[in-house]
């Protein structure tokens, strides 16, 4: 087997094998040609060659959401790294473990007019679990060499293997992104062979939390007296909760759960689409006495972020008097009325907590399951009467989306009206709502199948598909592999938002008007291409969309670029109704 000469990039190779990284992602360069010999000739570890340094960082984030576990990529020095920055954000926010490792000039080198050379150390301090800063090591070639030389180099290897140890137990127990910068030396592309690679292991240590009953009982007594308790589930993985407990609480009249599409847990008596309960409130006319009605003595909050605006601004009005958040790393005060953390993870809080409680007499369910039922009705009702439009399309793929797929939703305007929709249980579903940036849907998605079970689909906004169209240039994509792309001819969550829509600066600088389409992208990359007009042409192309094929596939949807505000925004006037 071959390693690279230079002991450094040995050592990081040897200790991601160590514990467990065995997925890398790769863009070309010259400085990082250890870290690329090493990676790629070592026959544990799978390696892929990405050269869009943005798109590979959310190739490797796709890769480790699905994996639950830290994935690699490795560039060469300079503008390079700071290209990962969109993704490292992305994986801060969502509890991603991305390892970003990095190669780099000797310090000495550094603004100096050195080309390829920037400040690269702690270049990610904002939103980085650990940043490890390693030495410069040589090639000590002749026994020889004085021994304060050789006793320097020692201590650089020992620091070095360090770091990289605590770099990497970070991304594992902290389930986040970590840095690693390594300058190196020239030369850079030799090769020694059985060489031994034994560098120091210092094990990751997972902590769990737990919280007795004495500890929790406080808390019970607080929810055994409240009538209205309110649990909103954000962002999670599939089977992040144990379903006995969702069950459980599903089966409390003072209890009523809010989820999105993202949460992925599924019970029915959850309400599963939060913006059409809260929205046709916000234009009734008796709608600060609903609101009341609505406002919960309790909230019980966690997973990750959560998409509607509409529960916040309403939970950030009418707040609880308690509000608990479940995480075992963190807890944002998102309502700005945060009581307690509990650091732990769901099924350990709610096996301690739930046998202390009691069901209490409360028509608080009941009243709001009522309203969710003629929300339904309304819902069909309207779906039955617009014309085409966005959520006209949304509303044709919806029931045509196959069994077992994982789907990928892009931001703005797809995961919104993605959100109005009841999707099938057996679908796991993904969006990048850390930073909640269109940068790098496509090239999560393209992660994401390149590793997952089972395919996927992507759906995006025209914008974020051709912000992001160079997440097709490589060779990994399986065949599998679909994308839908609603294309509105520009932005269309501007047309939606607060805003003048007849200034001259919108259709340039806000909605950002344009007359491209997704065909010529489809053959520079070999993707079957298909479009559509209408509904009907819609429900014509999904038929055989899903079906084995040589070659991955993309749809593009055509719609009415000043039709579809009007629907959306007239959506929750009816439902009130």
């Amino acid at each position: 087997m071959k390693y690279p000469k230079i002991p450094v990039a040995r050592s990081i190779v040897a200790l991601c094998e160590a514990k467990g990284i065995h997925h890398v992602v790769i863009s070309p360069g010259s400085r990082n040609a250890p870290l690329t010999n090493g990676f790629a000739h070592n026959p544990t570890i799978h390696t892929y060659s990405v050269v869009d340094e943005r798109c590979a960082a959310f190739v490797a984030l796709g890769m480790a959401q699905q994996l639950k576990k830290p994935v690699a990529v490795v560039c060469t020095s300079g503008s390079a790294l700071l290209n990962y920055y969109p993704a490292v954000a992305e994986a801060f926010y969502s509890d991603i473990p991305l390892v970003v490792i990095s190669a780099d000039r000797p310090v000495e080198r550094i603004d100096i007019g050195d080309g390829q050379t920037i400040r690269q150390k702690n270049v990610f301090e904002n939103h980085i679990l650990y940043s490890a800063n390693l030495h410069s090591e040589l090639v000590l070639e002749n026994e020889a060499i004085d021994k304060k030389l050789q006793q320097k180099q020692f201590e650089s290897q020992k620091h070095n293997e360090r770091e990289i140890n605590l770099a990497l137990n970070n991304a594992i127990e902290g389930k986040g992104p970590v840095h690693i910068n390594v300058p190196f030396y020239e030369p850079l592309y030799d090769l020694v062979e059985d060489v031994e690679v034994n560098p120091i292991q210092i094990l990751p240590e997972i902590k769990e939390r737990t919280y007795s009953g004495n500890q929790l009982k406080a808390y019970a007594d607080l929810w055994n007296k409240a009538k209205k308790k309110m649990i909103i589930i954000g962002v999670a993985q599939p089977n992040a909760v144990e379903q006995q407990f969702l069950d459980e609480l599903a089966n409390d009249d003072s209890v009523i759960v809010f989820t999105e599409t993202t949460s992925n847990v599924h019970q029915p008596g959850f309400f599963t689409r939060i913006d059409t309960v809260i929205g046709p409130i916000e234009k009734d006319e008796n709608k600060e006495e609903m609101f009341k009605a609505l406002q919960p003595d309790i909230l019980l909050t966690f997973g990750g972020m959560i998409v509607s605006k509409k529960v916040k601004a309403f939970l950030r009005n009418y707040q609880p008097k308690q509000h608990w958040h479940i995480d075992s790393k963190k807890a944002y005060n998102t309502f700005f009325c945060l009581n307690k953390h509990f650091e732990t993870t769901p099924d350990s809080f709610f096996g301690n907590f739930l046998p202390l409680t009691e069901k209490i007499e409360s028509d608080y369910s009941s009243f709001w399951q009522a309203i969710r039922s003629k929300r339904q009705v309304r819902h069909d009702e309207y779906m039955d009467a617009i014309p085409y439009s966005d959520l006209k399309a949304m509303q044709a793929i919806v029931p045509r989306m196959p069994e077992n797929h994982i789907l990928h939703l892009a931001n703005s305007s797809t995961i919104r009206y993605a959100q109005l929709f009841k999707w099938k249980e057996s679908l796991k579903i993904y969006c990048n709502r850390g930073t909640s940036g269109i940068d790098g849907s496509i090239s999560t998605s393209v992660g994401a199948a390149i590793v997952g079970e089972e395919p996927v689909l992507m759906i995006s906004g025209d914008l974020s598909f051709f912000y992001d169209s160079n997440a097709l240039w490589n060779n990994y994509i399986p065949k599998n592999f679909r994308i839908i792309i609603m294309n509105n001819q520009g932005g269309g969550i501007f047309r939606i938002l607060p805003g003048d829509k007849n200034s001259e600066t919108f259709d340039t600088y806000f909605e950002t008007v344009h007359q491209l389409n997704a065909k010529p992208v489809c053959e520079l990359y070999g993707f079957e291409y298909a479009a559509a007009n209408s509904s009907e042409e819609i429900e014509k192309e999904l038929n055989g969309f899903f079906d084995a094929s040589d070659k991955p596939k993309v749809l593009e949807i055509f719609t009415p670029r000043k039709v579809n505000d009007e629907v959306l925004l007239e959506y929750f006037s009816f439902m009130k109704d």
